[in-house]
């Protein structure tokens, strides 16, 4: 990855964070992008400290202009783009029969388009250096998670939009990952949004139980240089869940039930 040019959205914080001072560690020249201007410039030190070109971008991927600069502000620092990684997200927790519909909406603009609008825009340059596409979705992506409903729609539909790409790029040289951390402390769920669409605040699982943003970093960048395809973390959240999702289906939802269930003021009764 040494001279690697890395596009990281959601960079300000958690897994993103993580992911830009893991790949400034291989050598990589790093762009940031984020919403919080602020925080990705204390990030943006954290790298030049390391001896890193950076570059830090204020970006809301919602916004398909702010996507097409990003990738502009990338091409005119530093010509091109090698690997791009679809990282900036927000989640949800309600009921759907509770829910405002723009909460749905919401995650979807900066779950799924914001991947799609970046991905667009960064796919010439991607091809011509024959880089990696990355999608950070969840486990969530592979079983739906009550409460968790527009979460769950937003990250199936980045894994479709991917591996939908990856066929049509079989013969081009680019190489497309879907990453899928089970639950990693992050200020994820602090963040994420109520039925009317204010923000939780308070977390309602215990993050010190969980996997690392710089573990779970440490996993997606192994599987950038290995060019992996899938990349499901975790073995009881991750890849015992998918592979009861496969051959027991009925017996996965009924655990998954339960388990969302014993959530600190659930929404499930």
């Amino acid at each position: 990855m040494k001279q690697k040019i890395v596009v990281i959205t959601g960079a300000s914080s958690g897994i993103g964070k993580a992911l830009a001072l893991e790949f400034a560690s291989r050598g990589s020249k790093i762009v940031l992008a984020a919403r919080n201007l602020e925080k990705l410039k204390e990030v943006e030190e954290s790298i030049l400290a390391l001896g890193n070109e950076v570059l830090a971008v204020k970006t809301d991927v919602s916004v398909e202009e702010d996507c097409k600069n990003l990738i502009t502000e990338t091409v005119n620092r530093f010509g091109g783009v090698d690997v791009l990684i679809n990282n900036a997200g927000i989640s949800m927790r309600a009921l759907f029969t509770d829910l405002d519909l723009s909460v749905i909406k919401n995650l979807m603009d900066v779950n799924f388009w914001g991947t799609v609008y970046c991905t667009k825009f960064a796919m010439p340059y991607i091809t011509k250096s024959k880089g990696s596409v990355v999608g950070v979705i969840s486990i969530a992506g592979y079983i739906g998670l009550p409460a968790r409903s527009g979460y769950s729609a937003s990250k199936y539909a980045i894994r479709g939009f991917l591996d939908t790409l990856r066929v049509e790029n079989l013969k081009t040289g680019v190489h497309v990952l879907v990453a899928a951390p089970g639950f990693t402390a992050s200020n994820v769920r602090n963040v994420a949004l109520t039925a009317d669409g204010s923000m939780q605040g308070e977390t309602p699982r215990d993050e010190s139980k969980m996997m690392s943003a710089e573990e779970c970093a440490r996993l997606i960048a192994i599987a950038v240089v290995k060019r992996k395809r899938e990349l499901i973390m975790t073995f009881m959240e991750g890849k015992l869940t998918v592979w009861l999702k496969k051959w027991f289906p009925s017996l996965l939802e009924k655990l998954t039930y339960n388990h969302m269930a014993k959530e600190p003021d659930s929404p499930l009764k």
